[in-house]
């Protein structure tokens, strides 16, 4: 008995390697601005790129399935730690919970999950999962992918503790000025949605104030009051 427990102590203190697969390529530049969960903004679509030593048999049948697991690294705030207790932006910033109870990004292994939606596979340059209502930023290294199977993992009627519902949406509105009709549905439909989610960070409601964000190759400007959201211009980034 005493030695299986000596052998239960060394494997629970012992090392792991993880190696990424591969990739993503995202409109999110930066970390401001990004959807706080994967689906709320259905336009943000990201490719993740597999690494060159996974071959096409590596995805075979994952064509069928319409959603896909993907596990990353909070690659973006590796630098900056963790704590036990964390403000969660949906309770204002204002109540400390665990942070195993959030799914706040500074944790002790920065790992992060997410449910996107699959739109095509391609393999004619390397393998490619190009993905929908993405949350990840740019150059996020993703270390493993799992297909999404609804009747084992859907659970809509499990207790969700202190996230109740979807968050509220702000109302997004365009400046005159703002740029607005030299860009594509598809790139205004990502900066609208992306918007709607109130970027702020929870503590903070100052009306006068203009937010910048990267999204694309363009800094986006726009301020918010109350419900509601107001961009003001849409220009390329600065070099």
């Amino acid at each position: 008995m005493l030695q299986f427990h000596k052998l239960f102590n060394k494997l629970i203190h012992m090392q792991y390697t993880i190696e990424t697969i591969g990739s993503v390529c995202s409109p999110y530049k930066q970390k401001f601005g990004i959807a706080r969960q994967p689906g709320l903004v259905p336009a943000a679509e990201i490719c993740i790129s597999l690494d060159k030593r996974f071959q096409a048999d590596c995805v075979r049948g994952l064509e069928t399935f319409d959603y896909i697991w993907v596990h990353f690294i909070f690659h973006g705030v590796l630098g900056e730690g963790w704590a036990p207790l964390v403000r969660p932006p949906r309770l204002g910033g204002k109540q400390k919970k665990g942070v195993f109870a959030t799914r706040s990004p500074h944790r002790p292994n920065h790992l992060g999950l997410s449910l996107l939606k699959l739109e095509r596979i391609t393999t004619d340059s390397g393998i490619k999962l190009w993905c929908s209502g993405a949350d990840l930023l740019d150059e996020t290294p993703v270390i493993d992918i799992k297909p999404y199977i609804p009747f084992v993992e859907a659970k809509p009627n499990a207790a969700a503790g202190f996230i109740d519902g979807a968050p509220p949406q702000l109302d997004i509105l365009w400046h005159e000025a703002s740029g607005r009709q030299h860009l594509t549905e598809a790139f205004a439909s990502l900066i609208s949605q992306s918007i709607a989610q109130d970027p702020r960070p929870a503590y903070q409601n100052i009306p006068e104030r203009v937010y910048v964000m990267n999204v694309g190759d363009c800094e986006v400007k726009f301020q918010i009051d109350e419900n509601r959201a107001l961009i003001l211009s849409v220009l390329p980034m600065p070099v």
